[in-house]
């Protein structure tokens, strides 16, 4: 049987597009810290991506001087990452989820979508003019080797 260990971490950084690739490598090494699959770590590490790159580049349209907070908790086999950001919030997240929904022009409108589609369940706060927070939640251990609970 695997052990699996809870683990958390807290990661503030600028709110510059290179530190997308750091939050998705800091993540990932939380993760490949329990047994889980390589699929898995791949559908979180681009998860996570988006839900920082939104931070950046909607909810600070990029101004690099602001902070992006992630954190990451494994708790009894489940991962719960929150990016959280202060900046100009969102006025209706259900059309932000929406496929192909962006406030930029160059991009695609498929962070939430691909969040949606590789998480078990993405949670947004938001309010206008005080930030967001997405909160990303996947169950690492899918076999029935460990018994696993929600909290």
């Amino acid at each position: 049987m695997t052990k699996i260990e809870d683990n958390c971490i807290r990661l503030e950084f600028k709110s510059l597009p290179e530190n997308v690739a750091l939050a998705r490598v800091v993540i990932a090494s939380l993760v490949s810290q329990v047994d889980t699959t390589l699929n898995d770590l791949e559908e979180i590490k681009v998860a996570v991506s988006e839900a920082v790159s939104n931070a950046i580049v909607h909810g600070y349209q990029n101004n690099t001087t602001e902070t992006v907070i992630v954190e990451g908790e494994i708790k009894q086999g489940i991962l719960k990452v929150s990016i959280e950001d202060t900046g100009i919030g969102i006025e209706n997240i259900e059309e932000a989820m929406t496929p192909a929904f962006s406030t930029s022009p160059d991009r695609m409108g498929l962070g939430f979508v691909f969040m949606k589609s590789f998480m078990d369940e993405v949670e947004v706060f938001s309010e206008p003019g005080k930030g967001t927070k997405v909160v990303l939640t996947k169950k690492l251990i899918n076999s029935g080797s460990c018994a696993l609970a929600a909290n």
